[in-house]
Parts: C-alpha cells; structure tokens; sequence
C-alpha cells in the first residue's frame, strides 16, 4: 500500500513539475533579441583614398574600428545570431562582417529604418543584428521598444554601444551596453 501511494505522489509530483515548466519552455523558446549598434570608427578620408571616399560619405574603418568589429564578433559569439541588417556603406557592413564570418551569415542590406523596415525586423523571430548610423540608431532603437529608450542621435564619438532589446513574449526589456574599448573623448 505504501508503495502506491509513493508512486501516485511521484506520478503527481512529475505532473506539476511539468505544468511549471512549460510556461517556461514556450516564454523561452518565444524569445529573440535585438542588437542594434552604430557602425565602428571610420577612417578619416586622406589623400591616397579614392575621390568617391574623400567626401566621408563611404570610407573604411579606421584600425580602431576594425578592433572594434572584432570584440563585436567576440560579444555575439555564442548569442545566435540569425540575421545581420546594415545600410549599405563600407564602414557599416565592415563592422558585422566578422559576426558575419563567424555565424556563417550573409549581411542582409537595408536602405532606411523606415516603417517596413521595422515591421520587417518585428516579423523576425530570432536573433538580429542591425548595424545603423548616429543618426538613426535612435530610431531603430525606438521603433523597436515602442518607447523613447534612445533620446536622440548618438554624438560624433559614440561608437561603443551595443544596444539590447529583448522579446519575451509580449514583454520587451531594453538595455545599453558597452562593448570593445571605450569610445574615444569620452
């Protein structure tokens, strides 16, 4: 008789660990998140770079920047990233090419963080990477939270954020993080 009822108390015990854990299974497996980041340092237009650079409008990374990248790659490593958004600039798309790399990715471009582009990003459900511009990456911030989390553009020499939104369900979290070396005259 004890035996029975050690086992109907297991039996019981089993099916409210399951009902606990369940919830917990589906909010986790609905999660996904975005990283939203400036691009890296460009280099400063000289004059061995082409005349199409020397406007500034498309130059490389400087080397600081492309050290930057690298500790980007180094931070997303393990974060399973499925996808990487950039404008399509040299500065931008060097920036997520070694994440690229290093999840087997194909950088996806777009033009403007515009209405469609943000639905495009919510219909994702997995882990993003979007690469923007000081005067944009409010914006995308923005439009992702839902709320004012980025109050305007980033200054000249703020290169050092990585901007986190996380989708649990219907909860979004925010958070600013650094990464790679801290930005220059700050």
């Amino acid at each position: 008789m004890q035996v029975v009822y050690f086992r109907i108390l297991k039996i019981s015990y089993m099916k409210s660990l399951t009902w606990l854990l369940l919830p917990a299974f589906f909010l986790t497996a609905c999660s996904h998140t975005y990283y939203v980041v400036r691009h890296a340092e460009k280099a400063s237009a000289d004059s061995t770079m082409a005349a199409a650079t020397m406007t500034g409008a498309d130059v490389p990374l400087s080397e600081r920047g492309a050290q930057r990248a690298n500790a980007l790659r180094d931070v997303l490593r393990n974060r399973k990233i499925a996808f990487i958004y950039s404008t399509n600039t040299i500065r931008t798309r060097s920036t997520g090419q070694p994440t690229a790399d290093v999840a087997h990715l194909r950088i996806q471009l777009y033009k403007t963080p515009d209405s469609a582009f943000i639905s495009k990003m919510k219909s994702i459900k997995k882990n993003v990477l979007i690469i923007g511009h000081s005067n944009t990456v409010d914006d995308i911030v923005n439009s992702l939270t839902g709320s004012v989390s980025v109050p305007g553009d980033l200054k000249d020499n703020e290169y050092d954020n990585l901007f986190v939104i996380k989708y649990r369900g219907k909860k979004i979290t925010f958070d600013k993080k650094k990464y790679g070396a801290p930005s220059a005259g700050k």
